[in-house]
């Protein structure tokens, strides 16, 4: 076996991914390593930085001896991380504090102080109003741990983490790519620089930002002490990667305006890819990113944990319906929720269980609501996919206030529910818009792999690229005949998710 390869790697919620592809596209390998998450008390979600660095490296080994392919041929590796949270790396590069997810919600306090005293700057220079992300995480350790926060010499996410330990470099050489900034509060994402104004009125030292790079950026070369662990010849090129879901949206061949992506996984995420960089400061609902495409820029909002609301039901509820003896699979619940038929008086459910990030409702949690003694485990099952697709309706609605002649082109979907038929149905009805599945994708790991080849040379632009790596499947269109009835649940359902949060008590 000869040619070029490159490795794709995805520090994700639930575990590490590594995929091992050549200069078409072909995946030849793939492992993965489960997440260790911890919960030393309510709210707190952390993981251990080096536990994540362990992954990346075992999970490439693993598909460099599967492949067969020699270390030496691999031209180039890109890692792509979870984007909300944060690791504070010291003087040396090691990590001061463990990783803060983004589904720790202990700096919800400082959500609200930054709202209050400069939401709207925040908003229209980094594309993002304050949530559950690095800004509020950064003020969280600066007043609550303020030992570690002067110990830390930048903060940066899971992904620039591992790439730093493969390479070696201290804490001088952190780095964020602008995939990041959105989340970063303290951003001039327009930019890609650090927002000076900003850092003085929270009292954070720039100096503890990282360098801005971009995607395809080299930061460095794998080390000796990297190459034993990982497999990966010493000296390979590591290039600086981007955000998961900026890998997923580039998995998915989003790479010009129009086109739409669902992120069908832990979170669920939806963006629209545009040539202009537009915040969402009339409804303050999207986020706006910059792409690993030069240039342009996705419009998006997500659930904190919208997927794992279903395997959440499957494990909790659906193991206690009277003729299950075991907890049922998701192929049985789309079944039972697939024999429903659509009424308006079926139940809403609120997916925000973990807290509302877009807009930020960090108090809200989830609910069920139109209950009757009539509604099954169906019906249930059923609501909790529609209110994805529900939540999705807001944010298009958004979106076409951005931009009223704005041309919604198709959904293209990845992540682990892209296998559900109805799932993808009512993602069509609601938007109105095909719903397209894609060939032998693989996801955020896979957009690395495509920042890696990228990076190495192995195309002159992100769309030659993706036109070579990215394959069309089955296309889902929308029946024109649920618009009305979607019409009326989706502003039935913003109007519940309205009042839930008005009533949630706040977290102080």
């Amino acid at each position: 076996m000869s040619g070029s390869y490159v490795v794709g790697v995805d520090v994700g919620t639930q575990g590490t991914k590594a995929v091992l592809c050549n200069e078409d596209g072909a995946c030849l390998a793939e492992a993965f390593r489960e997440s260790n998450i911890t919960e030393p008390q309510p709210g707190a979600l952390i993981e251990d930085p080096e536990e994540q660095y362990a992954a990346v490296c075992a999970t490439v080994k693993q598909c460099i001896e599967q492949s067969a392919v020699s270390a030496a041929e691999i031209v180039a590796i890109a890692i792509d991380g979870q984007m909300a949270g944060i690791v504070g790396v010291g003087a040396d590069g090691r990590n001061v504090i463990p990783y803060d997810s983004w589904l720790d919600t202990r700096c919800a306090p400082y959500i609200t102080r930054m709202a209050e005293r400069a939401g709207d700057a925040i908003l229209q220079s980094s594309g993002n109003v304050p949530s559950i992300n690095h800004g509020p995480k950064i003020l969280w350790w600066k007043a609550e741990h303020p030992e570690e926060y002067n110990r830390i010499s930048a903060f940066v996410q899971p992904g620039s983490y591992a790439a730093m330990r493969l390479c070696g470099l201290d804490g001088t050489q952190a780095f964020i790519d602008v995939t990041y900034l959105h989340f970063s509060g303290f951003a001039d994402n327009a930019n890609s620089r650090w927002n000076e104004d900003l850092c003085r009125e929270f009292g954070v030292d720039p100096v503890k930002l990282p360098r801005i790079l971009r995607p395809n950026e080299i930061v460095g070369t794998v080390t000796a002490e990297a190459s034993r662990l990982s497999g990966l010849a010493e000296g390979t090129p590591v290039a600086a990667g981007c955000g998961d879901t900026a890998a997923s949206f580039l998995a998915c061949g989003a790479v010009s305006a129009g086109i739409c992506v669902d992120v069908a996984g832990t979170a669920s995420v939806f963006s629209l890819t545009s040539d202009q960089f537009r915040p969402d400061v009339a409804s303050r609902v999207l986020g706006c990113s910059q792409a690993v495409t030069p240039g342009m820029w996705h419009h998006y909002a997500y659930i904190n944990g919208g997927g794992m609301n279903l395997e959440w039901f499957r494990k909790t509820l659906a193991a206690v319906e009277p003729r299950a003896l075991n907890t049922q699979s998701f192929e049985e619940l789309n079944a039972l929720a697939d024999s429903v038929k659509p009424q308006l008086s079926d139940p809403y459910f609120i997916p925000h269980v973990a807290g509302r990030v877009m807009p930020s409702a960090a108090h809200l949690r989830g609910a069920w609501l139109n209950l009757s003694w009539s509604h099954t485990i169906g019906h249930l099952y059923r609501s909790t996919l529609e209110a994805v697709a529900l939540e999705y309706g807001i944010y298009l609605n958004a979106i076409r206030r951005l931009d009223p002649a704005v041309e919604i082109r198709e959904v293209r979907i990845t992540g682990g529910g892209e296998k559900s038929r109805l799932w993808n149905q009512i993602k069509a009805d609601v938007s109105q818009a095909p719903v397209v599945q894609l060939i032998g994708s693989r996801g955020a790991p896979m957009g690395s792999a495509m920042v890696a080849a990228y990076a190495a040379g192995m195309a002159d632009t992100v769309q030659d690229l993706a036109s070579r790596w990215t394959r069309r499947g089955a296309t889902i269109e929308p029946d024109p005949q649920m618009r009305e009835y979607y019409e009326t649940r989706g502003a039935r359902y913003e109007r519940f998710v309205d009042a839930l949060t008005d009533a949630s008590p706040a977290i102080e």
